[in-house]
């Protein structure tokens, strides 16, 4: 229903916006909008019978909340006040309540939400505040990679030798795990489980390490009469003996088509398998048996650990180390370069020092060490992500998944009952196999895939049953 009284209303006689109160008030109170009209007026005479238009609009703040900013105090805009308020909310949180003004809102209020499923924290545009701010919209936390406390797969391999000094487990980029056992080496696809027994050295002669070449197509065989030999490995036939050592083999190292191997007798001879001469140079250095050996990633530099406690950095030429770390206080079998940072090698030593150190061989420094508590038998890094696997002797018998740089540890792993002294890593790098004395190998899912760098499911938790490997 229409308002009676809307069609007897008399039109105001004069046009012109009230820019004053009514006279029948004895305080005036001046508006915002008065204000800034006075602003626009202050430099013209305008005449009472005419509007005044301005060619902007400008619109009333009276209506608007600039008290959540912190903006607006008595009318007067202070910007450094402001944002001095802002800061100081920002680095000490929120105020108390009762610091909080009459409109009810605190003056570090969040005013521009982002919604909680976005994955960007909406804190993360200030550096002051913490994680556990209150008032802040936070994102679902990540869960944990969960690595599996048990094998998904064990191989009785019979004959296994309990010696910190050999390699006898190596795995190929065709995915066949190579194993020495007492005189034989079996073969061992991972995709198949087919067994194939590659070579009988005979009973005057045993296996002390073997290693595959980039391509997978060859295993070099390092015996304890001092040689080693090539084998093809889709033939089943040996392609050539090399001598050059007067005992035993430990310790093998594959470089494009130079193979290194270093031996009991200290020293570490260089073989181009192009060559017709059985070594083309010989390294000396080390004051006992050389028990690790390993290529970095660009074929550039060599590291080399003695039962001397030495660990030594040779390049493609050199016949003497160019460098030369003696910080570690008992064998240094573990060697590992990383594939993520050039120039980053980690060393692992025996009972006496337990240690893992971290070295710059760009710079020659010493980076970093922490203590293991137990012997350190092998390392690994992963091609994936920034981890290594160690495994450990006397008297813990574990392995570690760790963190690097932290080394916080992702995965503490237990089941050999004996030293962990093998080691190897899948072609895929998901996988480690273990070998110790109790004459089992163990397999274990331990990092990530390439392109699944986290996961919510725990995987490698199938146990497939315990085989033979011959």
């Amino acid at each position: 229903m229409e308002d009676p009284t809307a069609s007897n209303a008399t039109p105001p006689t004069n046009s012109s916006p009230q820019l004053s109160p009514p006279p029948s008030m004895n305080t005036p109170i001046i508006s915002l909008e008065s204000r800034i009209n006075r602003l626009i007026n202050a430099n013209q005479s305008p005449s009472p019978s005419r509007s005044i238009y301005s060619d902007r609009f400008i619109p009333s703040r009276s209506g608007s909340n600039y008290a959540l900013f912190d903006l607006a105090k008595d009318g007067k805009e202070d910007g450094a006040g402001s944002y001095a308020t802002l800061l100081r909310a920002a680095m000490f949180g929120p105020e108390t309540p009762e610091k909080r003004d009459i409109t009810g809102f605190s003056t570090s209020r969040n005013i521009f939400r982002f919604k909680t499923e976005t994955n960007r924290r909406s804190d993360s545009f200030s550096p002051f505040v913490s994680d556990d701010g209150p008032g802040v919209s936070q994102s679902p936390i990540k869960a944990l990679r969960k690595v599996s406390r048990s094998p998904y797969k064990v191989l009785d391999a019979p004959a296994l030798q309990d010696d910190f000094y050999l390699n006898l487990v190596d795995w190929s980029a065709q995915n066949v795990l190579a194993v020495g056992l007492g005189n034989c080496v079996y073969l061992w696809n991972a995709s198949s489980s087919k067994v194939t027994t590659l070579c009988d050295l005979g009973a005057d002669d045993s296996v002390c390490s073997v290693g595959w070449n980039f391509r997978g197509t060859h295993l070099a065989v390092g015996t304890s009469n001092g040689k080693v030999q090539i084998w093809d490995a889709s033939r089943c036939k040996r392609t050539r003996t090399m001598e050059g050592h007067r005992l035993r083999v430990g310790a093998l190292a594959w470089s494009s088509s130079v193979l290194s191997s270093g031996s009991r007798d200290k020293s570490i001879l260089q073989r181009d398998i192009r060559c017709e001469e059985d070594h083309v140079s010989k390294l000396t250095g080390h004051k006992s048996e050389v028990c690790g050996l390993k290529w970095s990633y660009d074929n550039r530099e060599l590291a080399s650990g003695g039962n001397d406690n030495r660990l030594f950095v040779w390049n493609q030429h050199s016949t003497q180390p160019v460098l030369k770390y003696s910080e570690h206080t008992a064998a240094v079998k573990a060697i590992a370069w990383s594939p993520h940072v050039h120039g980053l090698l980690a060393s692992g030593g025996g009972t006496a020092d337990r240690c893992i150190r971290f070295w710059n061989t760009t710079t020659n420094t010493h980076l970093s060490s922490i203590d293991t508590g137990s012997q350190v038998c092998n390392l690994a890094w992963s091609k994936n992500v920034n981890e290594l696997v160690s495994t450990h002797g006397y008297s813990q018998n574990q392995i570690i998944v760790w963190k690097y740089p932290t080394m916080s540890k992702v995965a503490t792993l237990t089941g050999h009952t004996y030293r962990v002294l093998y080691l190897a890593v899948s072609p895929d790098g998901q996988t480690i196999v273990t070998g110790a004395g109790d004459e089992t190998l163990r397999f274990w899912n331990v990092f990530p895939s390439p392109k699944s760098q986290n996961t919510d499911s725990e995987i490698g938790s199938t146990f497939f049953g315990r085989t033979t490997i011959r």
